[in-house]
């Protein structure tokens, strides 16, 4: 099933659930995603903590609703997936795969294996830069259901969005560097410099006001974003707790404006995010543009729309990147705008 983020896949995997009456395990991206599943099942469901157990590198429960994370059942000691096998003895009434289009990806794969009697997966958009988003279907099997993201936004399920473009000019010190850079290191010469850093200053002061995203790759320049707009970084080593503590902080309000990494691209629920900044990426790769924009598509509580900023080197392999993001975005219905970097100093937009 592709829905997209936002328009209520959790809520699909509980009617699911509700519809098998079967023992069920949910397999996810990491820890947070766990305990937001958990915290929804709670929620919108009959179920009781006890029903509801985790099977992550900090717990190992299994219950009659068991959600595990991939990396730990996938994880190998002594030449033996022990997680695997231990799960694969369960009789399973229905297995539930979030961000599904992970699974044709060797780490995940063998999740496949798992013996259930149902199985449904569930992803924002059913794409892959390796073009093997088609081994899902022979991995768990067909799609059921796949509707454009702006008929639902069109039916008031995810909120309307503004996709725009900020193009910035280099230096003539940063032109250098990236023209004599080794060809795999240009990307990160064009998306990483300091005039980019001036621009998403900028944008995170107009929208003060807004809870703000800044989303990137390079952990170097998301410490840097992050000491000199003064605001928290999640990123990898962060620990699950600090995560769930910032998040919860992001959600209420406290905090405005938080930097992120690539950890969060994946099934974390910021219903109240209204801004996306874009500093770099996985050069151009649609699925992970689909994820950082849906950050910010979950309904507001107060019915605003959502902007998604990329911050683009001009002339660059980076600009060459984002026109595959152009193209994506297109695809899906959502117009487009291009602007100047002096467009944003001079308040024009």
């Amino acid at each position: 099933m592709v829905l997209p983020c936002g328009a209520g896949k959790t809520i699909v995997g509980a009617a699911a659930m509700a519809h098998a009456k079967a023992t069920t395990l949910i397999l996810v991206t990491n820890t947070v995603a766990a305990r937001q599943w958990r915290d929804e099942l709670l929620k919108r469901t009959t179920l009781n903590e006890d029903e509801i157990g985790e099977y992550s590198g900090a717990k190992k429960e299994i219950r009659p609703v068991t959600i595990a994370t991939y990396q730990v059942m996938t994880k190998k000691k002594n030449g033996v997936y022990a997680h695997l096998d231990l799960f694969d003895t369960h009789d399973w009434g229905l297995i539930i795969y979030d961000e599904v289009h992970l699974l044709p990806a060797p780490i995940f794969r063998f999740t496949a294996d798992i013996q259930s009697r149902r199985r449904l997966g569930l992803t924002a958009t059913l794409v892959r830069e390796d073009g093997m988003e088609g081994e899902v279907f022979s991995l768990i099997g067909p799609k059921r259901f796949d509707v454009p993201w702006k008929e639902i936004e069109s039916q008031g399920y995810i909120a309307p969005a503004e996709c725009v473009e900020v193009r910035v000019n280099l230096t003539e010190a940063e032109r250098m560097l990236y023209a004599t850079a080794e060809p795999e290191e240009r990307y990160r010469y064009c998306s990483t410099t300091a005039t980019k850093r001036k621009v998403v200053e900028a944008l995170v002061e107009r929208h003060a006001e807004d809870q703000v995203l800044v989303i990137g790759q390079y952990i170097s320049q998301l410490d840097e974003l992050s000491e000199v707009l003064g605001v928290p970084l999640i990123k990898g080593d962060t620990p699950v707790k600090e995560r769930e503590r910032l998040f919860a902080m992001f959600r209420t309000g406290e905090i405005k404006c938080l930097v992120v990494s690539k950890v969060a691209n994946f099934s974390i629920d910021l219903p109240d995010a209204t801004i996306a900044i874009q500093v770099s990426g996985a050069f151009g790769s649609r699925q992970e543009e689909a994820q950082r924009l849906g950050r910010i598509l979950r309904p507001k509580s107060d019915g605003r729309g959502a902007i998604f900023y990329s911050v683009v080197s001009r002339d660059t392999v980076d600009q060459d990147f984002a026109q595959n993001r152009q193209r994506f975005l297109a695809e899906q219905g959502y117009s487009y705008r291009i602007i100047d970097a002096d467009d944003v100093f001079q308040g024009k937009i």
